[in-house]
């Protein structure tokens, strides 16, 4: 009977484990971009091509600055998953907290960087251009493969980690709260800039 009983108890048991297990992951994630899909979630700025294709939200081509996708909500305390791809020569990155959205540069906002090559390589990938640097020569590097980036935005404490590893941690107040900017630039030559592609995008208020 005992025996019996372990039998008739134990998938309720494993049952009431798991759903403990489930319990400690943090709730409220909110799925921005989910592979192709996500687009009507942002609003363009600029003149880059994005689009949905090979099952992420891309784009290569844009003039000048290239351009940004913008959440339609504003953002102050949070933290962001992001999956991407981008080649050494990818100039793209993720704005926060942007003051001004129809100013998007790093005076109105913070830009995490993904840019392997770029000029001024102490702003490179996994860096906050002009607030946090990172080492020289830089370790963080992402061109050629899918990366998770992830950042945490807390009052005045902002974290960046690059497929687990933290580049910056920076403690600033300058900006409190704005949307959130996906890019594609060009190079600072005025060349085009690689690819940009978003595979995954989740997004969860603190």
């Amino acid at each position: 009977m005992k025996r019996r009983s372990w039998w008739l108890h134990g998938p309720w048991l494993a049952a009431l484990i798991l759903f403990a297990g489930c319990a400690q992951w943090p709730a409220g994630w909110t799925t921005l971009l989910d592979g192709e899909r996500g687009l009507a979630n942002f609003e363009r700025s600029g003149d880059a091509n994005w689009r949905a294709e090979g099952g992420a939200i891309v784009a290569d081509r844009g003039s000048g600055m290239g351009g940004y996708l913008l959440t339609r909500e504003s953002y102050a305390d949070f933290e962001l998953r992001a999956e991407f791809f981008a080649e050494a020569a990818t100039n793209s990155g993720v704005f926060l907290r942007l003051s001004d959205p129809a100013n998007i540069t790093p005076m109105h906002g913070y830009e995490v960087n993904i840019y392997d090559d770029r000029p001024g390589p102490e702003y490179g990938t996994g860096a906050i251009v002009g607030f946090a640097r990172v080492p020289l020569p830089n370790p963080h590097r992402a061109g050629g493969r899918w990366n998770v980036l992830e950042i945490r935005a807390e009052g005045t404490l902002i974290t960046v980690r690059l497929n687990g590893v933290q580049t910056v941690q920076l403690r600033d107040g300058r900006f409190a709260a704005g949307p959130v900017a996906l890019q594609f630039g060009n190079g600072f030559d005025g060349r085009p800039g690689g690819p940009i592609r978003w595979r995954r995008l989740e997004i969860r208020r603190l």
